[in-house]
């Protein structure tokens, strides 16, 4: 068999530090990466401990839980291998695009907004939204590990979640956001209070710390990188995991995000009495969304837009079940219903997701308003199912330029320049004019119709998309209808009530929600309207584990030496989130998962 060398490819994406010129990413790759290219060039990792193997573990996937199980397995004194299909440009994974939120529970940043949250409350509005009900008493139920990484993680986040990230140097945006709302009652779905903390730094400075860990242990000849390094199956013997083989891929040079060559230049086969699957989801593969999607969310879109580069596939889902491993809850994701085309795409089919206030008005196709819950930033995929229910794949805000230039945010890093590179300059320009990336894509992106009149507007809907499905007549009833509801504080619209409601939040009435005004009000002009278009995003179900992260069978039983975190685990247990997100939980499940698995695999190959 061969045990081949990893590939390195040169780094992207970090934008570089004022006054230095040299990128977070490059300053990284100087001080570890070199080293571990130099390292791997040499072939100075020939095989680790003993004879029979080639390392303690194998993690496989390069993304956040990667590099966290990666980290704590290190740190233990164990060997590990790290593969990756991608090149090393794409270190960090799916992680590295992300806004950065993360859901902490009675933080130093809640308390200094006045906000009064506990973990009971949190664990309320927990339980509201995932609506557990696939046997959660059972030990074979799909919900059984669920639940129990559910509770977990809702202690973590009460509890060390933000100190060990703050440890290691992470800070976050003082105004805490509200997101994903509910709008039902006390324990229906939705976050009661304000929870997502905005990393300053965004998604790439949630993977540094773990990147710098990982590229020392690399340094110190704990670690190997085998970039462009594709599993194409788990080995077992005699019912145990005892390594990974597959294909290499020629060395590539694609930037981040890039689709990267899948040409095979050899192969391998590597060893380890542990095996850690930490490959993602399957948001890139619509085919796959397809055919899992619930009828419960309506008849699965015919178009949408991708909210994660090509290689998140969902390939090691089916490896890792052919290893004996076990799916639960295919049929739960989470995707998103604000999606924009982006006019300067990175990887094939790119969308960008509109983060927005509460106050555009949301129609469905024909022009006609959805009703509650599907407001704003209030239920995710309540709305998908409004909006596939609707008979057509997309839906429209329209919405003025006073409430763009104050409630548009768009997710990623790339796309907030002054939160990804701590610009505080920058940031403090939101506060007397609409962020610059918002402004492009209102001038560039195909989604958009600007107006000054109602009229034009529509007019300009239906050119966009090639029908005569809005009503001008019917529109500007239903938009005078809701104005009128803005002459006095008190209201029977439940949006309108949502926006005062917002509007009682410092955090909001400071950078998240324009002054309540109508929306044919010309001083708040001119009008705006967005086609919205349904964005892949996130898989809730997946591997089967225990709170050690070790991979169940069908039966329950842990299949020997084997581990899942992150994403492909559906975050924890194979769906920690149930059937909704409360937002804020995905980068953070990846940090939970990722040392819940790192830790157990490191105890387990001790010596």
């Amino acid at each position: 068999m061969e045990h081949s060398r990893g590939v390195s490819a040169p780094s992207h994406g970090h934008a570089a530090e004022p006054g230095t010129g040299i990128t977070r990413r490059r300053a990284l790759t100087v001080t570890g990466g070199m080293i571990a290219g130099a390292a791997l060039a040499a072939q100075a990792f020939p095989a680790f401990g003993a004879e029979s193997q080639d390392a303690d573990a194998i993690v496989v996937g390069h993304g956040l839980a990667g590099l966290v199980a990666t980290a704590e397995l290190a740190a233990a004194g164990r060997k590990v291998l790290l593969l990756d299909q991608e090149p090393e440009a794409g270190l960090g994974g799916q992680a590295f695009w992300s806004f950065g939120g993360l859901f902490f529970v009675d933080s130093d940043e809640q308390r200094l907004m006045g906000i009064k949250d506990s973990r009971e409350l949190a664990w309320q509005d927990w339980l509201g939204s995932a609506g557990f009900d696939r046997g959660v008493g059972d030990p074979t139920g799909q919900d059984h590990w669920a639940y129990k990484w559910a509770e977990a993680y809702v202690d973590f986040a009460a509890g060390e979640k933000r100190s060990w990230l703050s440890g290691l140097g992470v800070q976050w945006f003082p105004i805490v956001g509200w997101a994903e709302r509910g709008g039902g009652l006390a324990d229906g779905h939705g976050n009661s209070v304000p929870r997502f903390h905005v990393t300053w730094g965004t998604g790439p400075a949630v993977v540094e710390p773990f990147e710098k860990k990982v590229r020392a242990a690399v340094a110190a000849g704990k670690v190997a990188f085998k970039f462009r390094h594709r599993v194409d199956g788990i080995v077992t013997t005699g019912g145990v995991v005892t390594g990974v083989r597959g294909a290499v891929l020629e060395p590539s040079g694609a930037a981040r995000g890039k689709p990267s060559s899948r040409t095979v230049v050899g192969d391998f086969e590597l060893r380890a009495p542990v095996v850690v699957v930490t490959s993602g989801g399957i948001g890139a593969n619509h085919e796959l969304v397809r055919q899992n999607w619930p009828e419960r969310l309506g008849t699965p879109p015919k178009f949408m837009v991708t909210g994660v580069p090509a290689h998140v596939d969902g390939r090691m889902l089916a490896i890792t079940e052919q290893a004996g491993g076990r799916i639960v809850n295919p049929d739960r994701m989470w995707h998103y219903t604000e999606g924009l085309r982006n006019y300067d795409p990175i990887w094939p089919g790119h969308g960008i997701r509109i983060l927005p206030g509460p106050s555009s008005m949301w129609f469905d196709a024909k022009g006609r308003r959805f009703g509650t819950p599907d407001i704003p930033g209030y239920d995710t995929l309540h709305t998908l199912k409004s909006i596939t229910g609707s008979g057509y794949d997309y839906s429209w805000f329209v919405t003025t330029q006073k409430i763009l230039a104050k409630e548009f945010a768009l997710s990623g890093s790339e796309q907030n320049p002054d939160l990804t590179n701590k610009d505080v300059w920058k940031l403090l320009s939101r506060i007397w004019q609409s962020p610059e990336p918002i402004e492009k894509f209102k001038k560039n992106g195909a989604d958009f119709v600007v107006a000054t009149t109602l009229a034009d507007l529509v007019t300009g809907m239906n050119k966009l998309t090639g029908d005569s499905l809005v009503d001008r007549a019917d529109l500007q009833r239903q938009i005078e209808a809701r104005d009128r509801e803005m002459d006095n504080p008190y209201t029977k619209d439940a949006q309108v009530m949502g926006i005062r409601n917002a509007l009682a939040y410092a955090g909001d009435s400071l950078s998240r929600t324009a002054p309540a005004h109508k929306i044919l009000d010309s001083s708040a002009g001119p009008l705006i309207a967005v086609r919205l278009n349904i964005l892949t995003r996130k898989t809730l179900g997946g591997l089967q584990t225990d709170l050690s992260g070790r991979v169940l069978n069908a039966s329950g039983s842990p299949v020997p030496g084997l581990y899942a975190a992150g994403e492909v685990a559906g975050f924890g247990g194979g769906g920690v989130h149930g059937y909704r997100s409360l937002e804020g939980t995905f980068l953070g499940g990846c940090l939970f998962s990722g040392r819940q698995a790192g830790r157990a695999a490191a105890a387990a190959t001790a010596t």
